[in-house]
């Protein structure tokens, strides 16, 4: 007697315009994947991201008075980052590279 397995994989189909496919074949192209596994990994990510703007951040009263305490207490300047923040970004006029 034959046993039929569970499937593990699910098909989705999708119907895209064709500069749609062409955008994501060249993506997937110079990421070295295929078109499946390119689509699959951004689909997926949009979903993670999408699910957890949605999740509930529980904690106890301690924990949020510490976290209020902090988001209240004042800022301790870094002067390295304060001197990176400072520098036009290379696309702005007068950028230059350091030696």
């Amino acid at each position: 007697m034959s046993r039929i397995q569970d499937r593990k994989d699910y098909p989705i189909s999708m119907r895209l315009p064709e500069a749609d496919v062409a955008m994501i074949d060249r993506a997937a192209a110079l990421k070295g994947r295929s078109r499946t596994d390119f689509v699959r990994d951004a689909a997926v990510r949009a979903a993670e991201e999408a699910v957890m703007e949605q999740q509930l951040i529980r904690m106890t009263e301690d924990g949020f008075t510490d976290f209020m305490a902090l988001m209240a207490a004042p800022v301790e300047v870094e002067p390295e980052l304060v001197e990176v923040l400072r520098r036009p970004a290379p696309w702005e006029a007068g950028y230059r590279a350091k030696d």
